[in-house]
């Protein structure tokens, strides 16, 4: 990213690292915003759905579940929830958009670099592409990574847990 875009980003990014520190996840926070024309219109965290305890299933062994289920979590992702949350109020502005992502460990830490393929999902991916979110931001130890919506869609493809010595992908 230039450096004013970098500076456009900024403040997005907070929001969705404030949105990151609501989610109720056990083995990650996540935050996600979206913006069109300067303007937040959807924000999501991680968490069960409806905030259901009886949905959660963080610490359940993932490589129990059959290999087709492609999202091994319990919780709606952030992207999904912000993406949720704009169709309900802002539905004629998500073409275009932008979604901001912050990914922090349960101490607080960032969750990925910019080469960690793992929080581009699939699920996310393909409902970013339905609405017409342009372009996918994502806080990263190394600074802000901006994708367009084309490329985040090919990278959440990519991630293979067996080639990264995982049994299952961070979700």
């Amino acid at each position: 990213m230039s450096n004013d875009e970098l500076t456009t980003a900024g403040p997005w990014l907070q929001k969705a690292e404030e949105m990151a520190q609501r989610a109720t996840c056990t083995r990650a926070h996540c935050g996600a915003v979206i913006v069109a024309d300067n303007t937040i219109i959807g924000t999501g965290y991680n968490s069960p759905p409806g905030e259901c305890e009886a949905e959660r299933r963080c610490s359940n062994d993932k490589t129990l579940y059959d290999r087709k289920v492609t999202d091994k979590t319990c919780c709606i992702h952030a992207e999904q929830r912000a993406v949720m949350d704009a169709l309900r109020t802002h539905p004629d502005k998500l073409a275009g958009a932008t979604l901001y992502y912050v990914g922090l460990l349960p101490d607080g830490a960032l969750r990925c670099g910019d080469d960690d393929p793992r929080l581009y999902c699939t699920l996310c991916a393909k409902m970013m592409h339905e609405v017409g979110i342009a372009t996918f931001v994502l806080k990263t130890k190394e600074g802000a990574v901006s994708v367009r919506q084309d490329e985040y869609v090919g990278s959440s493809y990519e991630y293979h847990p067996h080639k990264h010595g995982e049994i299952s992908g961070v979700a």
